[in-house]
């Protein structure tokens, strides 16, 4: 903008900075400055130009560090090439270093300070994400009316000892409450899928009317589509009925339809933030951590804290069947010890184990016609239920036949001989 004088000079104004310069000016010349016309040429407030002609400066921000500048190694090393651990998203990278490191700043104030730092805004925009897709409808269910049931498939983890482990959660999330229960398993099979929900329906005090699911194959024989009601599986069928609630499939290709447990799958992607850092009882007992945080959480949506709403809603579920009919869905667990020969009984016949467990008591869970043997919640061997009174692997016979036979030539021949003999072997 110009400011014609009567003297022949033109004042340029870039901004309100160059107020004071024209308020010394006109006072020299003994004119007076026209307000209005400045106001409107610079599009601000009348009382805002006669601010900065009285002198007003704006305070310079001065170039100080953040107090997340001392976790910048930390961070550089969390992000680095070199790095297990994997950060999906900034908040979890935050979370992380809140829970491990002392970190003291709000989620928000942490987002800013990665995006001014390139070196670090490029670890997440590099192959970011696909936005969600746009369209979805939003809607809400009365209390008690439904739960939606999911998996989080099949997540790649390496444990602290260098195993590489895949793992299975499910989560059942109230739609109402947005209470949620996670349950980690190695396998995703209908046995472990029922004992989780019948836990869970335990947990709650009670069962929603009804359960909206995917078409994940222990549930439903035959996919529902937008031209068929599909078929649910005898066996899911029977626990629904057992249980009282009623089975609603999704339309298959539309996981958006039970949105608010899809949400979920991605707070559980915090998992690889603890890449080969966790035993997998330690990864389990972080899971239900991250269960227990997320539930006593305020959520943005609702408006609600989880674990409160979860009392006004428990008035709202059918009642719980008889402990006779729960207790037939549920994995048993089992105290046995193991015997001198290495091995453990199970209902007159025996299986073995890995060598060096002898006289130590071991867990056993029976589903899916295996039998599956822990120590310490560490998964020792998984037999199949056989027929056969003894039942070895070859490398527990061969461990434990070197142990007795130290000096043998040739052990391995020996065992393979030995167990044809017991035929009690199985690949």
């Amino acid at each position: 903008m110009y400011i014609t004088l009567k003297v022949q000079s033109n004042i340029e104004i870039h901004s309100l900075l160059d107020l004071p310069k024209l308020k010394s000016l006109m006072e020299n010349l003994n004119m007076k400055m026209n307000i209005s016309q400045l106001a409107r040429e610079l599009e601000v407030d009348r009382r805002t130009i006669q601010k900065y002609i009285d002198g007003f400066t704006r305070r310079r921000s001065r170039d100080k560090g953040s107090k997340i500048d001392e976790y910048y190694e930390i961070i550089a090393a969390l992000l680095s090439t070199d790095s297990k651990q994997v950060f999906y998203y900034k908040r979890v990278l935050w979370q992380y270093l809140t829970d491990n490191h002392g970190l003291l700043c709000s989620a928000s104030a942490f987002r800013a300070y990665i995006a001014r730092k390139p070196e670090f805004e490029a670890y997440f925009t590099n192959g970011q994400r696909t936005p969600s897709p746009q369209g979805t409808v939003r809607f809400e269910t009365d209390p008690g009316e439904q739960a939606q049931l999911d998996w989080k498939e099949s997540i790649p983890f390496e444990l602290k000892d260098g195993a590489k482990v895949e793992v299975n959660v499910a989560v059942l999330l109230l739609s109402y409450s947005r209470f949620r229960m996670y349950h980690m398993s190695i396998t995703k099979s209908q046995s472990v899928l029922l004992s989780f929900l019948t836990a869970a329906f335990e947990a709650i005090g009670g069962v929603p009317h009804e359960i909206l699911t995917d078409n994940m194959k222990t549930v439903m024989d035959e996919a529902r589509t937008e031209h068929r009601a599909g078929k649910v599986n005898t066996k899911f069928a029977g626990f629904a009925a057992d249980f009282g609630f009623h089975v609603k499939p999704c339309i298959a290709g539309r996981p958006r339809t039970k949105g608010k447990v899809e949400a979920q799958m991605k707070i559980l992607d915090e998992i690889h933030a603890y890449q080969g850092k966790f035993s997998l009882p330690e990864l389990q007992a972080y899971i239900q951590k991250l269960c227990d945080r997320v539930n006593q959480s305020f959520h943005q949506g609702t408006g609600k804290v989880p674990i409160l709403a979860l009392e006004k809603e428990k008035n709202s579920l059918h009642p719980l069947p008889a402990e006779r009919v729960r207790s037939s869905y549920r994995i048993h667990h089992k105290l046995v010890k193991i015997n001198a020969s290495n091995m453990i009984s199970y209902q007159s016949r025996q299986y073995s184990v890995p060598a060096g467990y002898q006289g130590k008591t071991v867990g056993i869970q029976v589903y899916d016609h295996h039998l599956y043997v822990y120590y310490n919640t560490k998964l020792l061997v998984r037999h199949p239920i056989g027929t056969a009174l003894l039942n070895y692997t070859e490398e527990h016979y061969r461990e434990n036949l070197s142990l007795s036979m130290p000096r043998y030539p040739d052990i391995n021949d020996l065992a393979k001989k030995n167990l044809r003999t017991i035929g009690g072997a199985y690949e």
